[in-house]
């Protein structure tokens, strides 16, 4: 549980069900060890607004640090990420390596035989030899089959997702009929170890030591200085001194330490017809593989940005590497971000994308 009104809800369907439950809140980021301050995230109220949900409910609650864990696993590598000029999705990383890596783990060796059960918004479907499978929800506005996407069948099989056939309307719904204090709070937006009242370029500047580089333009002139390759992202707008128009970011080099600018949103440098991910991963790794070595690969629908229209494409395998072809240009993409495919609406599986042509 996590003190917002989806886990919550989850938690009271679940409850009403008479399942053998237990309540677990998850401590991911150490704001103390940071700022010398513990309201980052305000993980105090949510830690009691949890324990307010399970004492309505009679439910044993544990609070489970794995800051730790979350550090080494997730934010290290974004971190490095970043640094190289790169966009990774931590959010991502933390539902496989966190939330169903050592939360799972250490919940079913103390539980044998148990589930987890989340307050997202996916379904568990089941294949013909019953096998999991990830599939999009009833509300199709709150998806959160991308955030999932690297888990593997083994976890989805421990996993229960209660609102799977709910929307968020009717989850406000529900928690306002149990009378749920949290029915009212806002939703949470955001990485949670920047908060919601800070510049995440101010908050990397305390990780990444400043490493002034050259804006050019795309015939390779100079026109400018940055302070580090992770205070950009492509497409970004920026208004460069003694330019008379906003600039868009097209491209960053970590080898030359080069932010390259163009004049327009719609230039052609921001067009893109392919992506490349040199490190897939298959949710079910023995289904459509015979596809992916045909001349077409198999058609599917893509994402590289968790609040866009998911886009026709064709995927197909060369030489250990995924290429996926899109059908119709997409614009900014940035090497970091993570690609999701599906078939309909089962969610297949995820890549960082490498590079971008």
């Amino acid at each position: 549980m996590s003190g917002g009104v989806d886990s919550s809800v989850a938690a009271t369907l679940l409850a009403e069900k008479d399942y053998d439950l237990s309540a677990v809140y998850m401590r991911n980021w150490d704001s103390a060890d940071e700022t010398g301050t513990d309201n980052n995230c305000a993980w105090k109220k949510d830690w009691e607004d949890v324990q307010k949900i399970c004492r309505m409910l009679d439910l044993p609650v544990e609070l489970i640090d794995l800051s730790k864990e979350y550090w080494l696993h997730v934010f290290t590598p974004a971190l490095q990420q970043w640094e190289n000029g790169m966009t990774p999705n931590p959010d991502i990383w933390c539902n496989r390596e966190i939330k169903f890596g050592a939360l799972l783990d250490r919940l079913t060796d103390q539980y044998p035989g148990s589930y987890l059960a989340t307050g997202h918004y996916a379904r568990i479907g089941w294949s013909f030899d019953d096998r999991p499978k990830l599939m999009r929800p009833k509300d199709r506005h709150k998806d959160q089959t991308y955030y999932l996407s690297s888990l593997s069948e083994a976890s989805l099989q421990k996993a229960l997702f209660p609102l799977s056939k709910l929307t968020k309307g009717e989850v406000r719904d529900l928690a306002k009929r149990y009378n749920l204090p949290t029915a009212s709070r806002e939703e949470s937006m955001g990485l949670c170890f920047v908060g919601e009242r800070r510049r995440f370029h101010d908050f990397l500047n305390q990780y990444l030591t400043p490493k002034p580089g050259n804006i050019v333009n795309e015939d390779g002139e100079v026109i400018g200085e940055h302070q580090g390759l992770w205070r950009y992202t492509i497409g970004q707008g920026a208004k460069l001194r003694g330019m008379p128009t906003r600039m868009y970011v097209s491209k960053k080099d970590h080898g030359r330490n080069e932010v390259m600018v163009v004049p327009s949103s719609d230039h052609p440098h921001l067009q893109f017809s392919q992506i490349i991910s040199s490190d897939w991963h298959w949710i079910c790794h023995d289904h459509h593989i015979s596809q992916l070595d045909s001349e077409k690969g198999f058609r599917a629908t893509i994402k590289f940005r968790h609040m866009m229209n998911a886009v026709p494409c064709h995927i197909k395998r060369e030489r250990g590497n995924i290429r996926i072809v899109f059908e119709e240009q997409q614009k900014a993409i940035s090497p970091g971000q993570v690609a999701v495919v599906w078939k309909n609406d089962w969610c297949l599986g995820c890549g960082t994308i490498s590079e971008a042509l």
